[in-house]
């Protein structure tokens, strides 16, 4: 082994080198160190350990300090940041505590982490369950006063002819029944009287064919009144007289058919002041309408039902109707009809309550405000907080074994603070109790059915 020069000033003894009280003895290529250089190295290193451990300590004191220390941040703008509760200076939430205890979360798995945003979200949020309860719920309807088409009445002729004298002038004149509403002039009457005359004149004792004569003209319109009249005179008349067999207000029958009383028609108002289309001298058809006429006295209150209530509206449903015009003449009624279709240009369905205008005198047309009282019987309910809104689509976040996944809902009214449930979940289902909180602002939400 060759021997290294080492430039170290001392005094050689016995082939070693002596420094002071320490020695290094070269042998086989190796240093020997003394008993006392030993002893002070170890002493360095246990001071260095010593050390380190204690700015450890602190460190990790200090650590803990601060993360036992409260502090307050907004669901929704994670960087406020308070050390006292109060309200979020963005969007005015209040602020929830943010623990920061740094214990460790055993709900997270690698496979939960590992899952899209849009599909899982890993949280430790507070969970609800949908409870089930009976409501005594009240659905506001909005409406309008319309005529009973079950009082309408139809006034036509049953004989063609001229118009000889009309005795109604305008639309919506208060006709009485009984009331005298043209005389018309027709051929064939006159005819049908001329050979009863002559049957009664010539073989008064065919009371077969006399009795034909008769039911003929009572046929063809005339009242048993005139028949014994021309009998009585023993002159034919030359006009027939049409009265009305209904009261009611008169409106004009255009093209033979019956006028609808909600028809636009009804919103002009030149329309509704001109006079009568019929006018005297003009010839009308057999089994021509002339006019229809609508009792006030009997009317109903045509309701809007939006699609979220319909279900809860039923049939003998209690309403309190309000009218606009007259809100102290308010009133309560049941529902009588749901009418099995959609209205044009309407996506409501419209219930009818049906009342005695008698005595409130409810102008026909005015609009009204209801109250519905329904029975929501084991309906299922939960928060409005949980419950998130897609646009169509109602979502919730269903809890599962480490975090929560979208689930797809049917809802049905809101209720107070509670919305109605109506499919997607049962009754062990856990979900969170604010779904806005799990909302990812930067992604968006996949739902499956």
């Amino acid at each position: 082994m060759k021997r290294e020069k080492i430039n170290v000033r001392g005094t050689m003894v016995n082939g070693q080198w002596a420094i002071g009280n320490r020695q290094w003895a070269i042998d086989n290529g190796q240093w020997a160190m003394g008993k006392t250089s030993l002893l002070l190295i170890a002493y360095c290193l246990l001071l260095i350990t010593t050390t380190g451990c204690d700015n450890k300590k602190d460190t990790h004191q200090a650590h803990n300090t601060t993360l036992t220390q409260e502090t307050y941040t907004c669901p929704m703008h994670p960087e406020i940041i308070r050390d006292k509760p109060g309200k979020c200076p963005v969007c005015g939430m209040d602020l929830v505590k943010k623990e920061t205890g740094g214990e460790k979360s055993s709900d997270a798995t690698l496979n939960a982490l590992l899952k899209p945003t849009n599909e899982f979200v890993v949280s430790a949020i507070p969970v609800t369950t949908i409870q089930k309860k009976e409501e005594q719920v009240e659905i506001e309807a909005l409406g309008n006063i319309a005529y009973d088409t079950r009082e309408a009445g139809s006034i036509s002729s049953r004989i063609a002819g001229r118009i000889e004298k009309l005795y109604v002038r305008y639309r919506y004149q208060k006709i009485n029944k009984g009331q005298r509403i043209m005389d018309i002039y027709s051929p064939e009457m006159l005819t049908a009287q001329q050979n009863l005359l002559f049957l009664i004149k010539n073989d008064a004792e065919n009371e077969t064919l006399i009795r034909a004569a008769k039911d003929k003209l009572l046929l063809l319109g005339m009242s048993g009144q005139q028949l014994q009249q021309v009998i009585k005179s023993n002159k034919a008349s030359f006009t027939v007289a049409v009265y009305s067999n209904y009261s009611g207000h008169l409106h004009e029958a255009p093209n033979g058919g019956i006028m609808n009383p909600s028809s636009a028609g009804m919103k002009d108002i030149a329309l509704l002041t001109e006079e009568l289309a019929l006018k005297e001298g003009m010839y009308v058809q057999k089994g021509q309408s002339f006019f229809v006429l609508y009792n006030p006295g009997r009317a109903w209150a045509l309701l809007n039902i939006y699609a979220d209530n319909q279900g809860l509206v039923k049939k003998g449903n209690i309403v309190r109707v309000v009218p606009e015009t007259a809100p102290g003449k308010d009133f309560r009624a049941a529902i009588d009809f749901i009418e099995p279709f959609y209205r044009r240009d309407s996506k409501t369905l419209t219930a009818r309550v049906y009342f005695n205008n008698n005595m409130l005198k409810i102008p026909i047309g005015s609009q009204v405000r209801a109250t519905i009282f329904g029975n929501a019987k084991n309906a299922y309910w939960l928060p409005k907080e949980a419950v998130l809104s897609l646009g169509m689509d109602k979502v919730v976040f269903k809890k599962l074994e480490g975090g929560f996944k979208a689930q797809k809902i049917s809802t049905g009214i809101l209720y107070k603070n509670d919305l109605q449930i109506m499919s997607g979940l049962s009754a062990t289902d856990s979900v969170a109790v604010n779904a806005q909180y799990l909302m990812d602002s930067e992604s968006f939400i996949k739902i499956k059915n």
